[in-house]
């Protein structure tokens, strides 16, 4: 099946009235109290790899950094409200749909993105396996018949793409990431980022396939902490790189390595799981902490400036 959306390989061009501005990403995503995901991880990594997100909220979890308990959703027509109004405002590069509460949210978002239909959608699938069994069966049922026929590229965790898209997968060896992207493609997503594939080498692999071929694959070595908010963080990022005119490949190993130093200056501000700093770039170095002869000097504007990353654009 031949991809209908927008092309990824090209630069997406601001017009000359925003000119020198961030690139804008239209965000759908509930909200997370505790900082880990949701849209608290949107925003801060975005505004990290310099876009501006424009973030709609489609519900509330009840959640702390150890597990999610509930998640109440917003009205379909608070959603619709939220995002028409910046809509007709603010030109958006790209559009981020993370998790929309239920299905009357997923149309809505939907019939927004079928009248942009000239900007990419970038869906992010959770692990739901927290939810109650007939919401998780909705909401799936839902994204798949009206988010994946106008996904760009969907991003997922290896084993919640497997469940979803292959659930009557028999073969003794688990499905690659070309099969999932088969699966997708069934339904018209072009590109797939599968992760979180585990090797027996203490690796993760990610990887960006389509039905025809792997256009991206990294390993990471792999962390022994348990994280909440990677998902989020990953998906944002790649939208907001692709908004700044990134082709796809570039955009995909950007995002992914962003997410690696994200987890590996993770922190615990709770009692649960670690949740990713993605503010990395900006810590101070242990020269900078301890201070030396060049205290008693006047400071100058580079004494200010934040360190150069080379995923912050």
């Amino acid at each position: 099946m031949a991809p209908e959306n927008t092309p990824l390989t090209t630069e997406i061009v601001l017009s000359d009235e925003t000119s020198g501005a961030p690139p804008c990403v239209l965000v759908f995503n509930a909200n997370d109290p505790s900082g880990a995901g949701g849209l608290s991880a949107d925003l801060l990594a975005a505004a990290s790899v310099g876009a501006h997100a424009l973030p709609v909220v489609t519900g509330a979890y009840m959640r702390d950094t150890a597990e999610i308990f509930d998640h109440i959703a917003f009205d379909d027509d608070a959603v619709a409200e939220q995002a028409r109004s910046v809509l007709e405002d603010i030109r958006v590069q790209i559009i981020k749909v993370g998790f929309c509460g239920n299905p009357d949210n997923l149309s809505v978002i939907a019939e927004i993105s079928t009248d942009y239909a000239d900007v990419p959608v970038i869906a992010y699938m959770p692990n739901l396996s927290w939810w109650e069994d007939e919401k998780i069966d909705a909401y799936l049922d839902a994204f798949r018949e009206l988010i994946l026929p106008q996904t760009t590229v969907l991003v997922g965790n290896h084993n919640t793409l497997w469940r979803w898209l292959l659930p009557d997968w028999s073969n003794e060896k688990s499905p690659s990431p070309r099969d999932i992207a088969r699966a997708a493609a069934e339904v018209g997503v072009p590109y797939v980022l599968v992760t979180g594939i585990n090797h027996p080498d203490q690796h993760i692999e990610n990887a960006l396939a389509t039905a025809h071929t792997v256009m991206v694959s990294e390993r990471f070595e792999r962390f022994d902490a348990m994280f909440s908010g990677a998902g989020d963080t990953l998906s944002i990022t790649l939208a907001a790189v692709l908004a700044a005119g990134t082709d796809l490949e570039l955009a995909t190993r950007e995002a992914l390595n962003y997410l690696d130093q994200s987890l590996n200056s993770g922190f615990r501000p709770g009692m649960g799981h670690i949740v990713p700093d993605r503010m990395f770039w900006a810590e101070e170095d242990d020269e900078g902490q301890e201070g030396d002869a060049t205290d008693a000097l006047p400071a100058t504007a580079e004494d200010f400036s934040l360190p150069r990353h080379e995923t912050k654009h």
